[in-house]
Parts: structure tokens; C-alpha cells; sequence
């Protein structure tokens, strides 16, 4: 056994595997795999192991396919068989919704060219003529949706690892993983010590045991998970070809042929949880005792639609475990408080993201960040605040609602509140309905009565779409006022302070006291990390902000860079809390709780001070999120309801009043800016989000040489606005969300990052990438993935010049 190497994976299942393969491929042979038991011995053997290539976030989409192309590649290349079939899959919609759903999958197939089609009834029945398709409203066939053999596809990556270089130790319990001071660890086991640059947590349904070696806790809570398959079908044994698998969603279970029978699974309401306390060690390939009657409503189903499962007999029941986030999507990249420790846990469709998960945790580990934007997947999404009863609340539902649609900003109830501000209480009673943000509930809309959850049920305009419009045009015709206290707050302080941040962020610190500037935080790659607002408070004290839900990934680049002697840099987003005051009538309703000038003479754009606001001391901002004359202020928490309640008497008296977050994101895409996560990210480069202006390129700074390098060469796609035929959006019902893609002649040039209705505009608008587009050009946004005409404006619909935001 080596007592060296590059890099050591925990846990032998497929994905553990694949990411050894992975970074062989990419050149470390140096590398080892420690297995507990035998590889597969967890959750990856008796896995259904189907393979889809389709997913609602475009960047998941993209890896599933790279997963799917790659199976036969990695047979080729290792002589390993990897039980392919791909008979292809049909896609079943019951309701509008689903149909919806299918359709904007539909069109995002055709942006990347994949072979996902609409099919009409008579080519359904020739696919797969055991299925009833009476009260289905439309049907998509996936030519390459199938399944893999589990164990196959495990030893194909483990064979291609070990060509590679690699070594795989079987049966070698991991003891203890301890950081050294230079970063690197050294990992403990039964056979003795190695020495490794990288850990690799892919320890399945024991990430959790794993984690906790290194101090580390992880959200993540298994389940038992139950599918059967039939005896052989005479129908089938007297085919000469496989049928296509059936996704039937709204149906709430999934099928497809096994041998000569078919295979039924569920995701039942009255789930089942296991292992809370703990992943026993000896766990390896037992399964449960079967209990068809937890599935038994789901089986109706199956057997509704299929009625060859209700007269067919059972074989077997694989009745086995399977581990989960609290959002059912992947704890994926490094931790972000240790160095060199990467997390790969809580996979469920493993066998479809496989490939895509070895290949950008490779990319990673090896070149410092991966290929594509995976905010969806970044373990950094979940903080302390995930705890043990938010995570099992959380994943609950997930199982329960498995196959139920994510509609663009759905918020669901399940294990809240898990963090919340002194006004929460106030602020519900006033009739705001909350979202959730990094573990913080905050006002979505107000309008509705005290305690009202979340109505979003669809992709069309929903039942808050009017209230949030009323939001909108009071924000724009008189002010606002918007809790922000959910961005991240940070202080820096001492005497390097100027040089650290300078060191971090791309744009000059302000060298004036009380000034404030906009920056970008560069990636490995050069792209867009994040974006911030830096305020000097004093000679040797500056004030930051940047967006809440980056908070823990921002952190992974501030560690980056040294802190000179005697400088601090810490947060401050839950000590401290914070208003956006917005609109004509700002000014007014400001100064009648403060005695500062906030005239512009005295109190310009992009400048700050400390003031008394209702006699509570803030630190106010001159600027606004909205576009639109504001400040900010922000407070201690214990202050806020006495600041709150000021500003709303205030307000009562120039008509203004409380304003959500899904208000504040059509005001921002009125003005046309970006919001991390959406516009801004490390995918896009500074010349494509505008904001090349603000990289200053003499002086160093944090990836400072890749930015010069993606910003030596031409844009290959720019942020444009968008406004779509106001005739069609208002007969749909329905704006752009986010993800839609942008056709021009027929080709795919692009896609949307964010939309919503410009309420005070009177204009359905959508921020996106494009490429080969200039202003006043006609395109198509697939809302609904159904062609919407859509413009290229030359500017923002709001105030273009910025005259209201500097009044």
C-alpha cells in the first residue's frame, strides 16, 4: 500500500470511483481509493441505476449527458462491460403543469441538440404498447433514457483508475483523517497511514462518519427506498427488442423493463427513515424486510397506466437504503473552512450523474475550480443552521415529493424557520409570506393574512403576481421599504486592510473616507466569483457586502490571501441587520427620522456615514439595489425592530410601506442588473457582464493573470435585456423565470438568467447570454418552451441614465 499520494478517495461506489478515474485522466496517477468492505458495497448496488439526460438546472443537463456518452467510451476503453441498454425513455404529463415542464425540457434539448422529442399517441403506443395513455396531455420521448448495470459501471471506472495508475485497497476501513499545517492529511487506517495532499469524502451512506473524522458535519439523513420487479410478462418475453423506460411523474412512481419483466419503483408519502444516529460500520450488502404496502397507492397508479404489473406476479423486492440532502442535490466541492478536503455526498440519481460529478470534482481538485458554475450542488450552500431537525424535516419532504415539479421560486415549508431576524414576529403580522436564504426566512411580498405560507404552484403568473406588482409601482411612485439584512456583511480593520482587500477584489479600494465602490472577485478561470460593495468607514476600517447565500463559497477565496499582521477580517451578517429605503419619496421619508442632510450636496451617490435613524445608530449607504434614489442602512440586530418600526411610521406618512425580495427582482431587472448566482458567475467572463470596467488590471489581485487572459479575447456571448411581445407573455400568463432558451432564425444564441414583469414599466423583461445579437434585434424566448417574441433593447427600461438613483 502507498504511504504517499496526491490524493486518497473514501468510498468504493460509483462515484468514488468515477472521481479516481477522473483524476487519472487528468494526469494524477499518484492517487488511491480506500474501500471499507467490497466496491459497491453501499447504496450503489442495488440502485435501480436508470439514466436520464434531462434536468430543470441547465448546467446539471449538460453533465448528465457527458454521463450518458460516457458509459460506452468507458467500455471501449476498458473492456468492462457496463450493462448499457438505452431503449430510450418516454416522458408522461398529466397536468398542465407537467406539460409545461416537458415542453421548456423540450426546448432546452433543442438549444444543447439533444434527442429529446415530442411524440404524438399512435408513435407512444408503437414505443411501448403496454402502457394506457388515456388522460395523458402530452408524452416526450429521451432517445438515450435508459439503465446501466450498477456493478458494471463501478468496475468499468474502477478498471479504467487502475490502467490509469491508481490503486484500489479493498476491505481498509478509514480510522482518521488529520489536517496538517501545511494543509495537506494524513488519513488513518486499518492497514496502516498515507500521506495526502487531497481527501476525498465519496463514502456514500457513511459521508456522514467520514465527515466527522475531520470534524466536519454534514446535512445529510438516509431513508429506505423500495422498488419491485415483476415475473417475466409474456408480452415482453415475445419482443425482440427492450422497451422504453416510463417517467411517469404525476403518477408518483417509475418503470422500466428488467430481463423479461418490468421493474416498479415508488417514492411514498409515509416514507421511512433509517440510521438517524448513525450509519452502523458493518452496514454492507443486507437489505431491509419488503413493505409493498407503504407503496401500495403507488402501485395502483403503476398498474392504472400499466396494466401488465397487476397481472404479472412478483420476482424479488429490493427494499434498501439511500442517503439524502436536505435539498435532495449533491453536497459537492470543498469544505470551505479546512484546506483540501472534498466532499461528494448524498447523490441520487447517481448512475445519471456519475461521469459529470468524477469529471468536475476532477477539474476542481486538480486546477483549482470546476469547469462549470455548480452553485446548485456547492456543499458551501449549507451552513450550522442545517441541523439535525432542519435536515430530517427536509429530507422528508423531498422523498415524500420526489416527483413532484420545483417551480421557479417555490418555497417550501418544511423544517421552518431555521434562522430569524428580532422582526420576523412584526413582520408576519403585517402579512408577509416568507422565503428561505441561506437559512434565513425573509419577506417575499406582504398582502396576505398573518402566517400565510408561500402560493406558488405553477409556471405561469401565480396569485401573489398582482400584490407584488402593487409592491412594485409603490417603491417606483412614492418608497419603499425592503429588508436586506440577508446579504452578507463583512468588516475589515488594522493597518493592512487596504492592501488585503486590494489583494482580494479586481476595482480599487476607495481611498476616501465615507466613498463606496462596486467590484468584482475573480475565479481560478478568470470568470465572475462574485461581486461586492466596499465602503472605507475610516482611515483603516472597511465595510463589505456581497451576497448572503455565497457567504461559506466566498470564504474559500479570502482564505486564499494572507491577512497582513494586525488585520481583521470577519462577518457580520448575524450581528448586524439592514433596510433598503427606495423611491422618489425616500429622501423624505429619511429625513424625518434622522437629523443628517441627506441632500446631495451633503449626502452623494456611493457615499456613507453614520447617523441616528429613529434614534437608533446606523450606518447608512447611498445606494439601492433597486435603481432608484435609496439608501441603506444597516444596524445591530437588537436595534431592528426599533429601526423598523420607525421607518414604517415614517413611510405611513408619504404613502410608502413594506416591499419583498421577489418585488426587488423585478425592480433590479427593470435597471438591468445582475445578481450573483444568476447574471454573475464564474462561467462569465468580466467582458460579458459589463463589468470589465471594474477590473483594474495594474495593480495584483486574487487570479489576476486568468482575468487577463479571458479578457485578451473577444466576448463569446454578452448580457443583454430583453423585453418579450407583451401580447403573448399576458395570453400565456406567464414571464420568463430563468433557464428558457434564446433562439434567433431558428438556432439557439443563448439563454435567460432572470425574468419577471417590469410592473412599472408596464414590459415583460428578461436579463440572459446571447451571442451574435446587437440592439433592436427580434429573437425568441422559450417561456413555457414556447416561442415568445422577445427584443434586444439598446438600455435598461428604467431611468437609463441613472438620473432618479443620483437625484
Amino acid at each position: 500500500m502507498r504511504t504517499h499520494a496526491q490524493a486518497v478517495i473514501i468510498g468504493g461506489g460509483v462515484i468514488g470511483c468515477s472521481i479516481l478515474y477522473h483524476l487519472t485522466k487528468l494526469g494524477w496517477t499518484d492517487v488511491v481509493l480506500l474501500e471499507r468492505d467490497e466496491l459497491t458495497s453501499g447504496s450503489t448496488w442495488h440502485a435501480a441505476a436508470n439514466i436520464h439526460g434531462l434536468h430543470d438546472n441547465n448546467n446539471i443537463t449538460r453533465i448528465q449527458n457527458y454521463t450518458m456518452d460516457l458509459y460506452n467510451t468507458l467500455e471501449a476503453e476498458t473492456g468492462q462491460s457496463c450493462g448499457v441498454f438505452q431503449p430510450g425513455s418516454l416522458y408522461l404529463a398529466q397536468t398542465e403543469a407537467r406539460e409545461h415542464q416537458l415542453r421548456l425540457q423540450a426546448a432546452k434539448a433543442r438549444y444543447y441538440g439533444l434527442p429529446f422529442r415530442e411524440v404524438d399517441r399512435a408513435e407512444a403506443e408503437a414505443l411501448h404498447p403496454l402502457v394506457d395513455y388515456d388522460g395523458i396531455r402530452c408524452i416526450m420521448f429521451e432517445e438515450n433514457g435508459g439503465n446501466v448495470d450498477p456493478s458494471g459501471v463501478t468496475n468499468a471506472y474502477a478498471a479504467g483508475a487502475r490502467q490509469n495508475g491508481a490503486e484500489i485497497i479493498r476491505f481498509c476501513p478509514v480510522t482518521g483523517t488529520e489536517q496538517q499545517s501545511d494543509g495537506s492529511w494524513i488519513v488513518r487506517t486499518t492497514k496502516g497511514d498515507i500521506a495526502a495532499q487531497w481527501v476525498v469524502n465519496a463514502a456514500g451512506l457513511w459521508g456522514r462518519e467520514v465527515a466527522a473524522l475531520a470534524g466536519i458535519t454534514l446535512p445529510l439523513q438516509p431513508t429506505e427506498h423500495q422498488y419491485f420487479v415483476t415475473e417475466t410478462i409474456a408480452e415482453i418475453a415475445g419482443m425482440d427488442r427492450r422497451l422504453p423506460s416510463v417517467a411517469d411523474r404525476d403518477g408518483e412512481y417509475y418503470l422500466r423493463q428488467e430481463g423479461k419483466g418490468l421493474l416498479v419503483g415508488a417514492y411514498e408519502k409515509n416514507l421511512r427513515f433509517w440510521a438517524e444516529d448513525g450509519t452502523p460500520q458493518g452496514f454492507g450488502h443486507e437489505l431491509f424486510a419488503d413493505d409493498l404496502e407503504r407503496i401500495e397507492e403507488n402501485m395502483i397508479r403503476a398498474i392504472a397506466r400499466v396494466p401488465a404489473v397487476g397481472t404479472a406476479g412478483i420476482k424479488r423486492v429490493i427494499n434498501g437504503p439511500m442517503i439524502w440532502t436536505p435539498d435532495a442535490n449533491v453536497l459537492f466541492g470543498p469544505v470551505p473552512e479546512l484546506s483540501n478536503y472534498f466532499c461528494c455526498n448524498g447523490i441520487i440519481p447517481g448512475f445519471s450523474q456519475s461521469g459529470g460529478m468524477g469529471l468536475l470534482a476532477a477539474d476542481w481538485i486538480v486546477t483549482g475550480e470546476s469547469r462549470y458554475d455548480m452553485f446548485a450542488w456547492d456543499v458551501a450552500r449549507f451552513g450550522d443552521w442545517a441541523d439535525k431537525a432542519f435536515t430530517k424535516a427536509r429530507v422528508g419532504d423531498q422523498y415524500a415529493n420526489r416527483f413532484k415539479i420545483h417551480f421557479p421560486g417555490e418555497e417550501r415549508s418544511a423544517g421552518r424557520p431555521a434562522r430569524v431576524r428580532p422582526v420576523y414576529e412584526k413582520q408576519k403580522e403585517m402579512g408577509a409570506v416568507f422565503g428561505l436564504n441561506s437559512g434565513w426566512e425573509h419577506p417575499l411580498y406582504y398582502g396576505t393574512e398573518a402566517g400565510a405560507e408561500d402560493q406558488t404552484h405553477g409556471f405561469t403568473r401565480q396569485p401573489w403576481w398582482d400584490v407584488v406588482g402593487a409592491e412594485c409601482r409603490m417603491l417606483r411612485e412614492k418608497a419603499g421599504i425592503i429588508d436586506i439584512s440577508n446579504f452578507a456583511k463583512y468588516q475589515c480593520r488594522g493597518p493592512g486592510a487596504e492592501a488585503w482587500l486590494n489583494a482580494v477584489f479586481a476595482n480599487h479600494m476607495p481611498t476616501e473616507v465615507g466613498r463606496s465602490c462596486l467590484t468584482p472577485l475573480i475565479g481560478k478561470r478568470g470568470g465572475i466569483a462574485g461581486d461586492f460593495t466596499v465602503t472605507r468607514l475610516t482611515g483603516d476600517e472597511f465595510w463589505i457586502i456581497g451576497s448572503g447565500m455565497a457567504e461559506r463559497y466566498h470564504q474559500r477565496f479570502f482564505r486564499q490571501v494572507p491577512l497582513p499582521e494586525g488585520t481583521y477580517f470577519e462577518s457580520r451578517t448575524d450581528a448586524m441587520c439592514g433596510f433598503n429605503i427606495a423611491g422618489p419619496q425616500s429622501r423624505t421619508l429619511l429625513q424625518r427620522i434622522t437629523d443628517t442632510s441627506l441632500k446631495t450636496a451633503d449626502f452623494g451617490f456611493m457615499r456613507s456615514r453614520r447617523i441616528e435613524a429613529g434614534g437608533v445608530s446606523c450606518l447608512a449607504l447611498r445606494v439601492s439595489f433597486t435603481g432608484d434614489l435609496g439608501w441603506e442602512l444597516h444596524c445591530d440586530v437588537d436595534d431592528q425592530p426599533a429601526l423598523f418600526a420607525a421607518l414604517i411610521a415614517a413611510g405611513e406618512d408619504v404613502g410608502a410601506g413594506p416591499v419583498g425580495s421577489r418585488a426587488l427582482m423585478s425592480l433590479r431587472i427593470e435597471k438591468g442588473y445582475g445578481s450573483w448566482g444568476r447574471e454573475y458567475s464564474p462561467e462569465y467572463w468580466p467582458q460579458e457582464v459589463g463589468l470589465s470596467r471594474l477590473c483594474k488590471m495594474k495593480k495584483e489581485f486574487l487570479n489576476a493573470s486568468a482575468v487577463a487572459e479571458t479578457m485578451a479575447k473577444p466576448a463569446r456571448e454578452t448580457m443583454v435585456i430583453l423585453a418579450l411581445d407583451a401580447a403573448q407573455t399576458d395570453a400565456s400568463n406567464a414571464d420568463a423565470s430563468g433557464g428558457e432558451p434564446i433562439f434567433k432564425d431558428g438556432v439557439g444564441i443563448g439563454r435567460v438568467t432572470s425574468g419577471a414583469y417590469g410592473y412599472s414599466v408596464g414590459m415583460s423583461l428578461a436579463l440572459g447570454y446571447a451571442k451574435g445579437v446587437v440592439a433592436g434585434d427580434s429573437v425568441e424566448v422559450m417561456v413555457l418552451g414556447v416561442a415568445h417574441r422577445a427584443t434586444v433593447l439598446a438600455e435598461p427600461p428604467f431611468d437609463p441614465d441613472g438620473a432618479r438613483l443620483r437625484a
